[in-house]
């Protein structure tokens, strides 16, 4: 979930994909294994049924249609006796629809908890693809269809589990909310911004529970459990050289395309500083345990000092490292010439920056400026960036994780990390309310099918999601 064809910042499971390592053994508990379908307890079956709803509702932004599937959900909840007042169906826009629902407390001592799951999908060509994209398929203990790990598991988890909590009378001592919301995939009606800007009180809280983060498997075995606390600031650029141009018959020194080329070579040369933030440090500091010695010193000496530059000449080769230890700026489109017997009279490119939280993208455009070195190559923002700040590492979030990670898969680190990209929770750690990406989903960190053909879900690894999320509701909502 990273950016669109629009340049829209948009979530690409970046925990799910994280290097967190750390070997251990997995032990089967609480009865959720390998079992068929048959075997599955009253819970997991909603859980699946409604995940299967999900995944057949199209909500695609070209054919879909999530204020349908925010509708079916919005049945489930009123079905277990929700009021109706607690059960919301905004849409925004025509096709576009958002769904609030809340478990309310009896006597709130703590302001409301939210979970946080966007319902909209990336496009899926049946073609492309060796099962249809949008049926909900179980086969060889996997789920399949378009949403099973961006970002539908998250919601049907959030809706089933709001479910049980309410039958079962369960007495929070704050109000829950879950919100699912349209358009995170990089549509032009984005829910999450809607609901702020006009219903902040249906999704105001003391924090969000949102996607970005999750348990990794190397060869079956969770290696780690991240917890996304901050967010990459997306900013493109388009770079610019124009001229009068002429016969190709007739060369001049001054040509755009060259001009445009020595720009980008020295953007291509140039590393931005390293920096580190509470979030970045600690999961460097996780990832010390298993690096080689070589990189485990280099990190050390990084750690200590930032400008060490040959501790992080260690880690350029490397980019899931690379890119966390600093802003980058990488070209990614191109433009040039009108005809193959004329010179360029105009020669264009695109650089797509990923800059570290709290550092002025206008700070990063005067950079460029520097490192071009020459005043005939115009730098234009593409859009107005989005910034968002990292969220304190509390422990009232991180010590529930903690503990319920280690209840569940023993031995298993919780990392903190940030995301090269960018999810929903900017905006709302942008209105003040810290967001952390968690979900208790293990994934093949190998093997990342967001946004891809044949996306799919482990089975056993939607069940335990399922019970990990349920028990950090009770963990953090309960005296």
């Amino acid at each position: 979930m990273f950016t669109n064809d629009q340049g829209r910042p948009v979530s690409k499971t970046t925990g799910r994909r994280l290097l967190v390592l750390g070997c251990v053994a997995v032990l089967l508990i609480l009865g959720i294994d390998r079992a068929s379908a048959a075997e599955l307890n009253p819970h997991q079956e909603r859980a699946k049924a409604i995940f299967k709803e999900l995944i057949e509702t199209n909500t695609t932004h070209s054919s879909g249609d999530t204020a349908i599937a925010s509708q079916r959900m919005a049945k489930h909840l009123l079905a277990s006796g929700f009021a109706e007042e607690d059960v919301r169906v905004i849409e925004n826009a025509p096709r576009k629809g958002n769904l609030v629902a809340r478990l309310r407390s009896v006597a709130p001592t703590q302001k409301p908890i939210l979970f946080l799951a966007h319902i909209d999908v990336v496009e899926a060509n049946p073609e492309d693809w060796n099962l249809p994209p949008f049926e909900f398929i179980e086969s060889a203990g996997y789920y399949y269809g378009r949403g099973t790990v961006d970002d539908k598991d998250e919601a049907a988890i959030a809706v089933a589990n709001l479910i049980k909590l309410k039958q079962e009378g369960f007495q929070p001592n704050r109000d829950i909310i879950i919100a699912l919301t349209a358009d995170e995939e990089g549509g032009p009606e984005n829910g999450v911004i809607y609901l702020l800007e006009n219903h902040r009180d249906l999704v105001d809280a003391e924090f969000v529970i949102n996607e970005g983060g999750g348990g990794g498997l190397r060869d079956g075995q969770p290696v780690g459990n991240s917890v996304q606390a901050a967010e990459k600031v997306y900013q493109s650029y388009t770079l610019e050289v124009t001229n009068r141009g002429g016969h190709s018959s007739l060369p001049r020194s001054d040509n755009a395309i060259y001009t445009l080329v020595s720009a980008l070579s020295n953007i291509e040369a140039y590393e931005f500083p390293v920096s580190f933030n509470e979030v970045t440090q600690a999961y460097f500091k996780a990832l010390l345990q298993d690096m080689s010695a070589a990189d485990k010193k280099a990190m050390q000496r990084l750690l200590k000092n930032p400008a060490d530059s040959r501790a992080a000449a260690r880690f350029a080769e490397t980019p899931a490292v690379n890119s966390r230890l600093r802003t980058t700026c990488v070209a990614t489109q191109l433009e040039a010439g009108h005809a193959e017997n004329a010179l360029p009279q105009r020669a264009s490119a695109t650089v797509n920056c990923r800059i570290m939280p709290g550092r002025p993208p206008a700070e990063i455009q005067a950079v460029l400026g520097e490192v071009i070195g020459n005043a005939d190559v115009s730098i234009t923002p593409v859009r107005k960036p989005t910034p968002s700040p990292a969220s304190p590492l509390s422990e009232a979030v991180m010590a529930p994780i903690m503990r319920i990670t280690e209840e569940l898969w023993p031995g298993t680190p919780v990392v903190p990390v940030m995301s090269t990209g960018a999810t929903d929770g900017l905006f709302f750690r942008n209105a003040g309310i810290p967001v952390y990406g968690v979900s208790g989903i293990f994934s093949d960190i190998d093997d990342v099918r967001a946004h891809g053909r044949d996306e799919r879900i482990g089975v056993d690894d939607f069940f335990k999601g399922l019970e990990f999320q349920e028990r950090l509701i009770k963990a953090l909502a309960s005296d």
